[in-house]
């Protein structure tokens, strides 16, 4: 069996949905896929050409060697929402999504991994993406402790453009548009991921601590600019808390465009390119070559963009729907290696490939 997933890119809401607030992003047209066999015994075997690596551990042994061992941890929270495994597999991952570059290549194998799984465990069944995108957050997030949030898990499993909001409850909006192409820009630096997504995340959860002392019922929600008065922030604390409402308001403004029978793309390029520079000046995740490379794309008529995923190196991606060839030659001379993607489905299964 062959189980292929996209990678995705965050329109908005980037660094915001780990703190309660709603995302908008997109699957895109970079996939990982997965194929595999059952074996005879209870061993799994994990073979990943792209980096020359061989994973193997047994079924009746899964101990966690690190935060990153999605494999084991999929196989974990399979078992707990009750699939039964009397043999293990072998497995080839592949993928063509820049790797720890922001664009959710890890979960986007967990999906497929995850997926591979429901299929071919002793009581397999067809479960829903949706469920196969909550059981890939709780594998990755819950269980290995990761810092992130759940949009990586949920736009790669479901696919197209949605809209998720994770409080107070889990809400989940496809949104009905394909707003054509986008420039992805790999701009080769490697980065801390875990490290980024910590220190954004943890500084502004101190800060909303300190608030809700004063007003227990202030969230990231509810609060506004005009509240933070009230609360006697420093200057830095203030600036992250004001730059965190004001991607929160952006997302708000893009989605109700969105919802327009014909969007203005220059309004929206110029959202996306606002969310940027509160992601730069504010959170300080950007550096200095994909500013060159978003410069360069709006030089050639990209409408706007934006860094991707963590920051601190990694990927950003322009909005050009008209000219994204011209923009990609841009973005490369400006040192990136770039991809013209679109949107992508989901998590799917070749059932060509079905040789379990």
């Amino acid at each position: 069996m062959k189980i292929k997933t996209p990678g995705r890119i965050c329109l908005f809401g980037e660094h915001q949905d780990y703190l309660g607030l709603p995302v908008i992003a997109m699957a895109i047209s970079k996939f990982s896929s997965l194929s595999g066999v059952a074996r005879n015994d209870a061993k799994v075997v994990i073979r990943k050409p792209d980096i020359n690596n061989i994973e193997e551990f047994s079924l009746n042994d899964i101990k966690y060697d690190s935060k990153q061992d999605i494999f084991k941890s999929g196989f974990n929270i399979c078992k707990r929402f009750g699939f039964k495994f009397s043999r293990g597999f072998d497995v080839t991952v592949k993928s063509d999504i820049p790797i720890k570059a922001g664009t959710s290549s890890s979960s986007s194998l967990l999906v497929s991994w995850i997926h591979f799984l429901t299929r071919n465990a002793d009581n397999a069944k067809n479960i829903s993406k949706q469920v196969i995108g909550q059981l890939a957050y709780e594998a990755e997030v819950i269980e290995l402790d990761s810092p992130g949030g759940m949009m990586d898990q949920f736009s790669t499993s479901i696919g197209g453009l949605i809209y998720l909001e994770s409080h107070p409850k889990l809400q989940i909006d496809k949104i009905d548009r394909d707003l054509g192409k986008f420039v992805l820009g790999d701009s080769r630096q490697q980065k801390d991921t875990i490290g980024i997504l910590s220190r954004c995340k943890n500084e502004r959860l101190a800060i909303l601590e300190k608030i809700n002392e004063k007003d227990s019922k202030m969230n990231f929600n509810l609060i506004s600019e005009p509240d933070l008065k009230r609360f006697n922030l420093s200057k830095r604390e203030e600036q992250l808390m004001v730059g965190t409402i004001r991607n929160r308001d952006i997302l708000i403004q893009a989605k109700n465009e969105l919802k327009k029978e014909k969007i203005d793309k220059s309004y929206f390029g110029e959202l996306l390119n606002e969310h940027h520079s509160i992601l730069d000046k504010i959170l300080n995740i950007s550096t200095p070559r994909i500013e060159l490379m978003l410069k360069s794309a709006l030089q050639v008529g990209a409408y706007g963009g934006k860094i991707n995923g963590s920051g601190g190196g990694g990927c950003m991606i322009a909005y050009c729907p008209e000219n994204s060839s011209e923009t990609k030659r841009a973005i490369e001379k400006a040192g990136g290696k770039a991809h013209i993607v679109n949107i992508a489905a989901g998590t799917q299964e070749d059932k060509k490939e079905n040789i379990v």
